[in-house]
């Protein structure tokens, strides 16, 4: 009864429309007034504190601050030439381009908004100019924007690292494959909707225009070399890599390609604050909301209740991915991470699956859920920049949601797309 109670309230609260923060703080605060157990409310501050102060939840604000500086200083520019001189000559042209600038800049960023937001609106002008149709070019920008998180560097697994103490090390390298595959069915999407639609591509490869671009571009490629070259060489941790990853944009944008000035940098850092307050402000609630969750055995009665309906791992994992799924389609991806990884992790290791590919699993039931009405961030970012109701953006993804599902699907089925790649590097649990 208990559990239907804190669950239920928090439900209530977030479709009345209260900020996710605020839904998971009100409910805690309001049960234990209920309860009478005033005493217990002296820990709000310090359960709230505890749960952002995790070293390795400094990686967020680092990787924040290195996209912005990468989408203000002229890199993104330079990767989206880069990738118009390899693809651009396959059918969909600058479709494919997409996809590919997507992967290159996911390498470094880590976040959805921070792509669709500053590499899409260089996407959707090139677009546009070239006389693609904009449902298209928007469809195309908001889905490819959710790789970064899932390819390394990821703030997402960062967010899920400090949770369950998985290494955050073993996570980046598990999203390497899935991130891969979800740019490749994305691309085969996009050849498929081209080819219906007879939609423009550049007439050959221009060998000369990738020897130029590349060169031009190469400083900016060579960040995800860094940040993973880095971490699995014990050069630095995932956490200090964002810091690099700052510092090395930085020098990129002032004194490489020098696109960013100091008068600049004031804008760029506060925008940063802003977004890491609104990321921090959502984990510190999430602290106290997991305590009382943890205190209430809330997860032991799941699993008890999960377990009892069934044993089959695969339909217990099929209904937390279906929960998944859902949830997404009403909250932004940290809200469901901080939200459902204390309550659901204890199940998945009952029924013997790995933390390290339900994290994967996680994070892209998470990205599904940012191109999903109607709280879909990417969703609701792209079609404010492309100029297209939100109606006409979610039905021109359609193809694209397909292609990442199937993606979704065989990570779920098939263990070795996630899992393989950490423990070849890193070895087993």
């Amino acid at each position: 009864m208990t559990t239907f109670f804190i669950l239920g309230a928090l439900i209530t609260l977030i479709v009345l429309g209260l900020p996710i923060a605020l839904a998971l703080g009100v409910t805690a605060v309001g049960f234990y007034v209920l309860q009478g157990d005033f005493f217990i409310l002296t820990m709000v501050p310090q359960r709230m504190f505890s749960a952002t102060t995790s070293f390795t939840l400094l990686a967020i604000p680092f990787f924040i601050l290195a996209g912005n500086l990468m989408n203000t200083g002229g890199i993104t520019k330079r990767i989206f030439r880069f990738a118009d001189a390899c693809v651009g000559h396959i059918r969909g042209g600058l479709g494919q381009v997409n996809v590919l600038a997507s992967l290159f800049f996911s390498g470094m960023s880590g976040a959805a908004v921070a792509d669709a937001a500053g590499l899409g609106q260089v996407e959707l002008q090139a677009m546009n100019e070239r006389g693609y149709d904009r449902d298209f070019s928007a469809a195309i920008t908001a889905a490819s924007s959710t790789i970064g998180p899932v390819f390394p560097p990821s703030i997402p697994f960062v967010l899920y690292s400090s949770i369950t103490g998985v290494s955050v090390a073993k996570l980046f390298l598990a999203g390497v494959v899935p991130g891969v595959l979800m740019a490749l069915a994305l691309m085969i999407a996009v050849y498929f909707v081209a080819r219906i639609h007879k939609m423009p591509r550049n007439e050959k490869i221009d060998w000369k225009e990738i020897f130029v671009s590349g060169l031009d571009s190469i400083l900016s490629l060579f960040t995800p070399v860094i940040i993973i070259a880095g971490i699995f060489g014990g050069i630095f941790t995932p956490t200090e890599a964002g810091a690099v990853a700052t510092a090395y944009a930085l020098v990129l944008s002032m004194l490489v390609y020098r696109e960013v000035t100091p008068r600049d940098l004031p804008a760029i850092v506060w925008d940063s604050l802003i977004h890491t307050i609104r990321v921090m402000f959502v984990i510190a609630a999430a602290g106290f909301f997991g305590w009382l969750l943890i205190q209430q055995r809330i997860p032991n009665q799941l699993v008890e209740a999960m377990l009892g309906f069934s044993e089959s791992p695969a339909l217990i994992l099929s209904i937390i991915v279906l929960i998944l799924l859902v949830l997404g389609m009403f909250l932004e991806g940290i809200a469901v991470i901080v939200l459902t990884v204390p309550l659901f992790l204890p199940v998945v290791k009952q029924i013997g699956i790995d933390p390290v590919q339900f994290g994967v699993i996680m994070i892209m039931c998470s990205m599904v859920g940012l191109l999903t009405p109607p709280v879909g961030m990417v969703l609701f970012a792209v079609s404010s920049i492309a100029e297209i109701s939100v109606a006409r953006l979610s039905r021109a993804l359609m193809p694209y949601l397909f292609g990442l599902c199937l993606v979704l699907l065989g990570v779920v089925t098939i263990p070795a797309i996630s899992v393989w790649l950490p423990n070849l590097v890193l070895g087993g649990n």
